[in-house]
């Protein structure tokens, strides 16, 4: 399944109820199961961003509605990268003309 590393900021609300944030990764979860995805990993980071995920799900458009979905409270402002294992990134390098 494609992964999905997510580079998050909380917003103005979030921060301001980020004692509810452990409660909005659990529905996080849903969300991305529901989607047909799985949150595979979660990091709290000091720096340029406020936490990071990493995730997989079956194609683009599943993540994107997740995301959205996630989004949408207005509690985080995203980036999402599409993630390409040591693998894919040595097929692809590989096929280079």
């Amino acid at each position: 399944m494609p992964a999905y590393i997510t580079l998050c900021h909380w917003t103005q609300k979030g921060i301001e109820n980020v004692k509810d944030s452990p409660a909005r990764l659990e529905l996080a979860k849903k969300v991305f199961k529901a989607a047909g995805g799985k949150l595979t990993a979660f990091y709290m980071t000091i720096g340029r961003y406020d936490f990071v995920t990493i995730s997989e799900f079956p194609d683009d458009e599943a993540a994107a509605k997740a995301l959205l979905a996630l989004a949408s409270s207005g509690n985080i402002r995203s980036e999402t990268l599409k993630a390409f294992p040591e693998a894919d990134y040595r097929k692809v390098i590989s096929s280079l003309p």
